[in-house]
């Protein structure tokens, strides 16, 4: 049967082919996307394959981003070796900058860094145990 846009069978297996290139590129978001999980020599060997697989994808997209991840891959390697990511040292630089705020009047730059400090980096108190 031909429709205004073409034959149906021709259009029904071109978007067979977007689905199937939508699922493809999917999973290997997907598969990056786990990558933070694993133990650093682990990951060190998963970052290869998955980098690998992603430039051999043929999808032009995901071609662009294995050669930002090879680009970037000593940036990423370092931040699964930390444990740190974006978002928890966003947290931390956003609970320092209201600390700032917090402390505008202050007379002398000590007493910022004392609180920043106190904030941030957590006292070490113990409560005294009683003694027996």
């Amino acid at each position: 049967m031909i429709t205004a846009t073409g034959t149906g069978e021709n259009q029904s297996a071109q978007d067979s082919g977007h689905y199937r290139q939508l699922y493809r590129a999917w999973q290997l978001k997907e598969l990056l996307r786990t990558l933070l999980r694993h133990l650093f020599e682990q990951a060190r060997a998963e970052l290869n394959r998955r980098v690998f697989r992603a430039s051999h994808s043929r999808i032009p997209e995901i071609v662009g981003l294995s050669k930002k991840i090879r680009r970037r891959r000593p940036d990423i390697l370092r931040t699964i070796r930390l444990g740190y990511s974006n978002a928890r040292l966003e947290a931390f630089n956003n609970r320092i900058k209201v600390t700032i705020r917090m402390a505008y009047g202050f007379r002398h730059v000590n007493n910022l860094i004392a609180l920043v400090m106190l904030r941030c980096g957590g006292p070490d108190l113990r409560l005294p145990e009683p003694s027996i």
